[in-house]
């Protein structure tokens, strides 16, 4: 176990995380210490707990955004390959359409998480 030092909103943290994780974690802090910044300029300094807490409820509305985007992604590839009846030539381009789909919903949930 590791513990890395983040700072948001202009204060250190001390976090507990798997070794090897540590820069995912920091990464993880820099992404919400941005979304506590616009916050911050939205609304003020209003103390600490209020700007995590409305920061928090913003970065699991945009996941939540995602979530819905993928699972929608998902249900147009069933769709897509209930009506190619999984045959051959059109299965291959079917997966190819499939692949690309899943990867545009994974670019935008990691968009949505840098930011």
């Amino acid at each position: 176990m590791s513990t890395v030092t983040v700072e948001v909103n202009g204060r250190a943290y001390q976090v507990g995380c798997e070794d090897g994780q540590e820069a995912h974690v920091e990464a993880l802090a820099r992404a919400f210490g941005a979304q506590v910044r616009e916050v911050g300029r939205s609304v003020g300094q209003v103390g600490d707990l209020r700007l995590f807490l409305m920061a928090a409820l913003l970065t699991a509305d945009e996941l939540g955004d995602a979530r819905q985007r993928l699972a929608q992604a998902q249900s147009e590839i069933a769709q897509l390959r209930a009506a190619t009846g999984g045959g051959g030539r059109s299965q291959a381009a079917l997966a190819d359409r499939a692949a690309a789909a899943v990867d545009a919903a994974a670019q935008r949930i990691e968009t949505l998480l840098a930011h």
